[in-house]
C-alpha cells in the first residue's frame, strides 16, 4: 500500500519558527510532526510513502535520509519553488503512487486517528468510488465547516464538519481537472461528492491542525499523553 504526506507548505502563520525550519520538522513531544506521521503510516502497513517538498525541502530530505533502515520506502516529490497546492502536488506525484487508491495525510496534523482505518478503506475500495474523507467536528478556526457525512457514509457538500486532512484517493479523481497545475484538492472532492462517488467517516478523537503558534503550543501540551506517546519507529 502507498500513501502521500503533504509537506510542501510554507507555514507562514508559524513564522518566525518556520523561517528556518519547515513546518513538518517542528517537534511535538520530542519528535517531529513528520516523523510521527511516517511512523503511524508504517505501523498501519504502508510500504511506500511519498513526500512532496518545497519550502526548505533539503532539510526534509536530510531528515528522511537520517531515518533508520527497516521502515517504509520514503520517496521525495520535489516541487522546487512551484508550490503546487494540495491538488497540484498530489497530481505531480501520481506516477510515484501507482494506480491503486492511496492514503493522503497532511504533515501538520497531530491526531490519534488510527491510520489502519485508511488502509482498510484501500483494501475494500468500491469500484466506482473516487475519494474517502475523514471529517472532524468543527474547530474554532473553521467554525463554518467544509463537508458533511450522512448515516450511510456518503460525503456531501453541506458545510457541517471539517475535513481533517486525512483521506484515501483514487488516481482517477484527477483525470477530469483541466484548470492548470496549481490547485487545491477541495474542488475535486466536492465534484466527487456531487457525483455520489465519495464516502466519509467522522472522527471524534484528538485532532489538531498545527497551523498557528497557539495550536502548536496545544499540540506540545497534549503530546505527552498516553494516546499520543511516541509511535514506534523503524528498528524499535
Amino acid at each position: 500500500m502507498r500513501a502521500m504526506v503533504l509537506a510542501a507548505g510554507r507555514g507562514s502563520r508559524l513564522a518566525p519558527l518556520t523561517d528556518e525550519c519547515p513546518k513538518p520538522l517542528l517537534e511535538v513531544g520530542g519528535i517531529t510532526l513528520l516523523e510521527r506521521t511516517l511512523r503511524s503510516l508504517e505501523t498501519a502497513g504502508f510500504e511506500r510513502i511519498v513526500l512532496n517538498v518545497s519550502w526548505l525541502g533539503e532539510q526534509i530530505r536530510s531528515a528522511v535520509r537520517a531515518r533508520p533502515a527497516g521502515g517504509a520506502e520514503v520517496v521525495i516529490s520535489d516541487e522546487g519553488e512551484l508550490r503546487l497546492e494540495t491538488g497540484g502536488g498530489i497530481y505531480r506525484a501520481l506516477s510515484l503512487l501507482g494506480r491503486r487508491p492511496f492514503a493522503v495525510v497532511n504533515s501538520d496534523v497531530l491526531t490519534d486517528f488510527p491510520m489502519a482505518r485508511l488502509a482498510d478503506q484501500i483494501e475494500r475500495w468500491p469500484a466506482t468510488r473516487l475519494a474517502h474523507c475523514v471529517l472532524v467536528p468543527n474547530p474554532p478556526h473553521n467554525a463554518g465547516g467544509d463537508f458533511s457525512c450522512d448515516p450511510d457514509g456518503h460525503l456531501h457538500n453541506e458545510p457541517r464538519l471539517t475535513f481533517s486532512g486525512l483521506s484515501v484517493l483514487h488516481p482517477l479523481l484527477f483525470d477530469s481537472w483541466v484548470h492548470g497545475n496549481v490547485y487545491p484538492l477541495a474542488p475535486l472532492l466536492r465534484g466527487a461528492a456531487d457525483e455520489g462517488r465519495a464516502s466519509a467517516e467522522v472522527w471524534h478523537g484528538y485532532w489538531n491542525d498545527v497551523g498557528t503558534r497557539k495550536r502548536l503550543m496545544e499540540a506540545r501540551r497534549v503530546a505527552g499523553s498516553t494516546q499520543l506517546a511516541h509511535p514506534a519507529g523503524p528498528g524499535d
